[in-house]
């Protein structure tokens, strides 16, 4: 028989995180499947732990979760989309349960945790594959400087905070419009939630395959948030006497962008693999997590097929 593995991401800034953490561990070593925990910064909350000390530490590199059945993790946002990466490097599936505030990409919430550890163990979840982005960063010269990816989006800011990043958009080889702006976001559907949402974009349903364009703070009469194809290329060029830039993935991987370079963004070849444990649907999660009024809501009449009119 093969062995199973889990490689658990915990966020460890609270007591009751590392308590959720040990839980889950221990669930998973006493059905036989071992763990390895990926190594926080400052590593003494677990080495302090009679429980997650036990188990073997991995940094934050591709070989931690190469050979496992999944990545699990333990927290928030930030803690999902850094344990994305390390999934999405070796193809493996991920598993968020939220211990953070909204925690939009979690799966479930903490007080399910021990329901989440049992369907684990059983095998008994379903996988779907979401939409990522691959960045481009070129020179002044058009020579490639640098690649990354991105689950979320890519964000392209100004790092002069005196001032503006003068920008052009470009979508499939043809230019849009040229503006001042903070910077410009380029996000997938699955981030329409995050910053994009923040900066003024619209939300995206998931299953839509889409790219979305939000211009950040621009000062300009056309800089509305734009919804193209998936199979769209799209550029974000900065003038040569403009600020430097930054290309930042996810809010935490970077790609620096000189003055005059350019940043190309297209759908990207692999998706991450995301662990589903239920059927609920993403407006369920939508109104759970922004806790939206949906008072005096009636919903379809009885007999009728939700969604439709009726003849």
């Amino acid at each position: 028989m093969t062995e199973r593995s889990v490689l658990l991401v915990p966020h460890t800034g609270r007591h009751s995180n590392l308590a959720a953490a040990s839980t889950a561990a221990a669930l998973l070593d006493a059905a036989g499947i071992t763990v390895r925990v990926l190594a926080p910064e400052d590593p003494t909350p677990i080495d302090e732990d009679p429980i997650l000390g036990r188990f073997p530490q991995f940094p934050h590199h591709a070989s931690a979760a190469r050979g496992c059945e999944l990545v699990l993790v333990l927290g928030g946002d930030g803690t999902f989309l850094r344990a994305a990466d390390l999934a999405y490097q070796v193809d493996l599936p991920v598993l968020g349960i939220n211990l953070g505030h909204v925690g939009f990409l979690a799966e479930w919430e903490s007080d399910s945790l021990e329901e989440a550890i049992r369907r684990v163990i059983d095998r008994d979840y379903r996988v779907e594959d979401r939409m990522t982005l691959q960045v481009t960063v070129r020179g002044a010269d058009g020579e490639v400087s640098g690649r990354n990816w991105a689950l979320n989006e890519v964000s392209v800011e100004n790092t002069n905070r005196r001032g503006v990043l003068d920008a052009t958009l470009e979508i499939d080889g043809e230019p849009v419009s040229s503006f001042g702006c903070d910077g410009v976001l380029v996000s997938t559907p699955t981030g329409s939630t995050a910053y994009a949402f923040s900066a003024g974009g619209p939300v995206l349903w998931p299953e839509l395959d889409a790219i979305l364009v939000v211009p950040n703070n621009a000062h300009a009469l056309f800089a509305k948030p734009l919804v193209v194809s998936p199979q769209s290329r799209v550029a974000i060029e900065s003038n040569s006497d403009t600020s430097p830039a930054l290309a930042i993935m996810d809010g935490f991987r970077d790609l620096h962008m000189p003055p005059g370079s350019r940043v190309e963004v297209a759908r990207g070849e692999r998706p991450v693999r995301w662990v589903r444990l239920d059927e609920s649907t993403f407006t369920e999660r939508l109104v759970q997590k922004f806790r939206l009024p949906v008072v005096g809501w009636r919903g379809p009449q009885a007999g009728s097929t939700p969604g439709y009119p009726q003849p």
